[in-house]
């Protein structure tokens, strides 16, 4: 499957997409168009990189139904609502839902251009910061659970002599587990330990292994 960063066109006008389908390609975008949101779940896939410009109003599934069912599959994919003029409360709260923006119509080229890079650069650095945590989570994986702790009470400060009291253990023994976890974590500092340990915080709470 084709996972480059790309705008889905989700419209059921066909002169509406296919206009912005080529506006968009004009300027070397790739673009994949659907004229209704079933035919682009059909085909979703939670690795699919870019966004979404999404018409609120379509025959069958509209675009908060979808959003909704995107919701439910963990989709990370910015969405940008197109609305019309009487639409705004509900592309208001699709943002309160987690739309990233909404252009009403008729909308300046201009400036949905800007929202979609916009989108773009947002996913971009969402999907990093997930291939990031990702990345600390397997080397987190690769702790014992002795080094495990050693590491919880080195992110809350605690000096060798105290974390070595704690788990009644050697304080040459806590040195050992504490030098094996800034090299398994490829941590530098413990400043950069803390910031790693933050950043997967939730994810190590519901995988306690």
């Amino acid at each position: 499957m084709d996972l480059l960063p790309c705008v889905h066109i989700i419209e059921d006008d066909d002169a509406v997409r296919d206009s912005l389908q080529m506006m968009l390609e004009s300027i070397g975008q790739k673009t994949k168009a659907f004229a209704n949101a079933d035919s682009f779940l059909s085909i979703y896939n939670q690795e699919m990189a870019g966004c979404i410009v999404l018409d609120i109003r379509m025959p069958g599934m509209n675009g908060m139904e979808l959003q909704r069912q995107l919701n439910e599959l963990n989709s990370i994919l910015p969405i940008i609502f197109v609305t019309g003029h009487g639409d705004v409360p509900m592309a208001v709260e699709a943002m309160q839902q987690g739309a990233i923006d909404f252009v009403q119509k008729p909308y300046r080229e201009q400036e949905l251009l800007d929202k979609i890079a916009t989108a773009m650069a947002l996913d971009e650095d969402n999907r990093a910061s997930l291939q990031q945590r990702q990345l600390i989570m397997q080397r987190m994986n690769d702790l014992t659970p002795r080094e495990r702790d050693v590491m919880q009470l080195m992110v809350e400060g605690k000096a060798n002599k105290v974390i070595a009291i704690d788990l009644e253990i050697s304080q040459r023994t806590v040195e050992i587990h504490r030098a094996r976890v800034m090299e398994k974590l490829n941590a530098n500092s413990l400043a950069h330990l803390v910031r790693m340990f933050m950043a997967v915080e939730g994810q190590l709470s519901s995988n306690p292994e």
